[in-house]
């Protein structure tokens, strides 16, 4: 397992924030550009995981309605 998957939703989230503020910044190469894009990628993935988890044990714990 990778240190980015060992990140709570709040470090990838805030390391995400960082990574957007850079891009939008325009005050990095290209090639760096590309880096921060991919790093962000993965952030979200994360991000995303942790959303989904959350919402699969709320859903759980709902009681069944039909």
């Amino acid at each position: 397992m990778s240190d980015e998957e060992q990140l709570s939703y709040e470090e990838a989230r805030d390391q995400l924030v960082e990574v957007v503020r850079q891009l939008e910044s325009g005050n990095v190469p290209l090639s760096t550009s590309m880096e921060l894009w991919e790093r962000g990628e993965k952030l979200a993935a994360i991000c995303q995981q942790w959303l989904d988890g959350a919402k699969a044990k709320i859903d759980a714990a709902r009681p069944a309605t039909d």
